[in-house]
């Protein structure tokens, strides 16, 4: 279904505002885009690329996203998103690249997830909120990087 300017506006700034929380390491602002009720389902690299591991809830979906602190940095790059709504429901695809950064005995790796998000959406009073989201890795590179900004925080 086609949608207005207003929704898809609203449901791309929303999957970018996740993108940016979870770059910025501001996992409480990004467990506040989920309805209270989401799941958030990711795969289990490498031993699995597909979604496997299902968090259900504010709680779960935290615990997942704060993993990402491992690394020293992340940048999650959405290159692609296609919507479609219905009434206060909307589905979406959104196809992203995303850097982790890791250093080891002095050491940079960019380790690049090349994925998709399909998702489900629902308008709430407070505007969209991911109600599912579930994460498939296409494919893993791994490269080497000459130099990492130090973190500035």
């Amino acid at each position: 279904m086609t949608l207005d300017a207003e929704t898809w506006l609203a449901l791309s700034d929303l999957v970018h505002r996740y993108a940016a929380g979870v770059d910025d390491r501001r996992f409480e602002e990004v467990v506040d885009l989920f309805a209270d009720d989401a799941t958030l389902t990711v795969p289990d690299p490498p031993r699995s690329l597909c979604p496997t591991v299902v968090h259900l809830g504010h709680a779960e979906i935290r615990q997942a996203i704060e993993a990402v602190a491992a690394a020293a940095r992340t940048q999650h790059a959405i290159v692609g998103e296609v919507y479609a709504a219905e009434n206060n429901a909307a589905r979406g695809r959104v196809s992203c690249i995303a850097h982790h950064w890791t250093v080891r005995d002095e050491k940079v790796t960019d380790i690049v997830w090349h994925l998709r998000y399909d998702d489900e959406y629902i308008r709430t009073d407070a505007g969209w909120r991911i109600a599912r989201r579930r994460l498939t890795i296409d494919a893993i590179e791994t490269r080497p990087v000459r130099r990492l900004r130090p973190d500035e925080t």
